[in-house]
């Protein structure tokens, strides 16, 4: 089976950790187009292991948790609050020393 697009959004960008959360909704039949479109694809070795190991995990009897596929924790919101740097709190400025640089004088 040769897919053109993964059964998960965005697979291609996702860390490993959120990749083992995420493939955790997927059921044997989307387990094995997702194994047969990283083959095709990408073929990494450590990312096909996972993927295998939850496969195997299926065919054993664990069944696919509920989940939204478009839940990105991955991704962080914007900074809360404000940055503490203003004049107030900006070091002087260094400038030369006032007899100017000792490699000068000589």
């Amino acid at each position: 089976m040769n897919r053109k697009t993964p059964p998960i959004p965005d697979y291609e960008g996702l860390p490993i950790a959120t990749l083992q959360h995420r493939i955790r909704s997927l059921d044997e039949e989307q387990m094995r187009e997702l194994i047969a479109y990283e083959e095709h694809h990408g073929n990494r070795t450590g990312v096909l292991e996972i993927l295998h190991q939850r496969l195997h995990g299926l065919e054993e009897g664990a069944e696919p948790s509920e989940g939204d596929q478009a839940f990105q924790p991955e991704t962080p919101g914007p900074p809360q609050g404000g940055s503490p740097v203003g004049e107030d709190t900006t070091a002087p400025r260094q400038g030369l020393p006032p007899e100017g640089y000792p490699e000068a004088r000589r």
